[in-house]
């Protein structure tokens, strides 16, 4: 897609967030500041979308000062009001209350619990910064009767690589439809400093975690196969990859229901 396609597809979500904005009688937007490419887009289709009425918020939790410094240039750049909700100290809290309740219910339940470093003991923790960072989020957005917008984009979505009620709690996914290097393009388009643009991907759940990492596979793979199919990649990447479709499905659904009920007895 040319650069000109890019600015015009760029105005069209703006366009599309605009007119949800209006739906939901809301008067703008909230988007969470990481520091990374993708909140960068979507901090700045959020002041496409509602000039005037677009809030960045920082929401810092044990993060890396690096990725705070860069959602500061990106606010700086763009001339985006910002926000900051520390959440250094009330992660910690409920930190210490949530290990001491798992380890009285690991007693009554006769289970092992799993060792400190294993990633049984790591995602669970790891998972309460994003759901944090929701509850922030969605504080000021009631307060200044915003929308949250999300920063997920089509290769995360796939995989359900983002934090059900965390991160992927929002009332909009601008970049839904966007693969990773369309985002990075956009992001080009739209002028967003070029440290950002090229930093490798992290969700910032740990120091020195990465997404591709944590994924198994690169971007450059997970978008091969939604492109092209399964042939596109290796046999053992494509299998990780359904592999985690079919684990996360749960994310992308609401909770289920039963469909029907049984009859009381007469």
């Amino acid at each position: 897609m040319s650069y000109s396609g890019i600015h015009m597809r760029a105005e069209a979500i703006a366009a599309w967030m605009r007119h949800h904005v209006t739906a939901a009688h809301a008067n703008g937007l909230v988007v969470g500041l990481s520091g990374g490419v993708d909140s960068a887009v979507v901090a700045r289709l959020c002041q496409l979308a509602t000039p005037g009425a677009a809030l960045g918020v920082l929401l810092p939790c044990h993060s890396d000062p690096a990725d705070e410094r860069d959602a500061r240039a990106v606010a700086d750049h763009f001339k985006l009001p910002v926000a900051t909700v520390p959440l250094d100290e009330p992660f910690d809290a409920l930190t210490s209350a949530v290990k001491s309740a798992a380890a009285e219910a690991a007693r009554h339940l006769s289970v092992a619990e799993a060792p400190p470093d294993d990633v049984r003991a790591r995602m669970p923790l790891a998972n309460m910064k994003p759901r944090l960072r929701m509850t922030g989020l969605y504080f000021l957005a009631n307060r200044l009767n915003y929308l949250v917008a999300g920063t997920g984009n089509r290769c995360e979505l796939a995989i359900g690589y983002f934090t059900k009620y965390g991160d992927g709690g929002v009332d909009l996914l601008p970049l839904g439809n966007l693969l990773k290097s369309e985002v990075r393009a956009m992001a080009r388009e739209l002028g967003v400093p070029s440290q950002v643009v090229e930093k490798a991907p992290s969700a910032g759940l740990w120091l020195g975690q990465t997404d591709e990492g944590e994924m198994g596979f690169s971007y450059a793979d997970l978008e091969a196969y939604l492109q092209k199919g399964p042939d596109a990649v290796a046999p053992a990447v494509a299998m990780r990859i359904e592999r985690l479709m079919r684990a996360s499905e749960h994310k992308r659904q609401m909770a289920p229901m039963p469909r029907h009920f049984l009859k009381p007895r007469s």
